[in-house]
C-alpha cells in the first residue's frame, strides 16, 4: 500500500470517528490534522473540501456495505439467517464499540443541514440497504423462510427502522444489550412457526 493511500485512509478514518462523536458540523480539518498528525494543507491535498471528504467517506462506506452484503448472500442461503447475521453484525459492533453506530445514520439525522452532495450519498446508502433488505424479504417469503405481514418493501423498511432505532436506543441508554432485546421480537415475528 502506498503512503498516499495510507494518509488518505487515515484521514477518512479520523473523519468517521469525529462524525461519530460530534456530527458533520462538529469537526474541522484542524481536528483531523491533530488526530492524524499532518498539516491541514495535506488534508486539502487529498480532499479539497470537507464536502469532498465526507462524500468520499459515505461513498466508501456504501461500497464496503455492498461488499459485505455480497459476501453474506454468498455464504448464507437462508433469508432468516441473513437477517440474523445482519443484526448480529451490528450487535457485535455496538458491544465492542468498534462501530457502535452507523455513520450514515448519524449523518441522516443531520440531513437538512448537510451539503446536497453529502446528503445525496447518505440517501443512496439507505436506498441500497432498503433495496437489499427488500430482496431478502421477497426471496425469504417465496421460499417459506420468512413470514411477512406486509409487502416485502414495507417489511424491509420496518426491519431497517428497527435496526437503526435499536442502535439509537442502545446508544441513548448506554447499554449494548438493548439492541438485541429490541431486535429479537422483530426477528421472531418474521420466523415461520415450526411444530415439533
Amino acid at each position: 500500500m502506498s503512503n498516499l493511500s495510507t494518509t488518505s485512509d487515515d484521514i477518512l478514518a479520523s473523519a468517521r470517528n469525529l462524525i461519530m462523536n460530534g456530527g458533520y458540523n462538529g469537526f474541522s480539518y484542524a481536528d483531523i490534522a491533530e488526530v492524524v498528525g499532518i498539516r491541514k494543507a495535506s488534508i486539502h491535498h487529498h480532499f479539497p473540501s470537507k464536502v469532498d471528504l465526507v462524500r468520499e467517506l459515505v461513498k466508501r462506506y456504501r461500497e464496503d456495505g455492498q461488499t459485505s452484503v455480497a459476501a453474506l448472500e454468498q455464504s448464507i442461503p437462508d433469508a432468516l439467517d441473513i437477517l440474523r447475521a445482519y443484526a448480529t453484525h451490528w450487535a457485535k459492533c455496538i458491544e465492542d464499540a468498534s462501530r457502535p453506530y452507523c455513520v450514515c445514520a448519524l449523518l441522516a439525522s443531520e440531513l437538512p443541514s448537510l451539503p446536497p452532495e453529502v446528503a445525496t450519498e447518505v440517501t443512496a446508502f439507505f436506498r441500497f440497504i432498503s433495496s437489499w433488505l427488500t430482496s431478502v424479504m421477497d426471496r425469504g417469503s417465496r421460499q417459506g423462510a420468512l413470514i411477512l405481514a406486509s409487502a416485502p418493501e414495507v417489511e424491509a423498511e420496518a426491519f431497517l427502522a428497527t435496526v437503526y432505532g435499536a442502535m439509537l436506543s442502545a446508544r441513548a441508554y448506554g447499554k449494548p444489550d438493548v439492541f438485541a432485546t429490541i431486535l429479537q421480537p422483530a426477528l421472531s415475528r418474521l420466523t415461520p412457526t415450526v411444530s415439533h
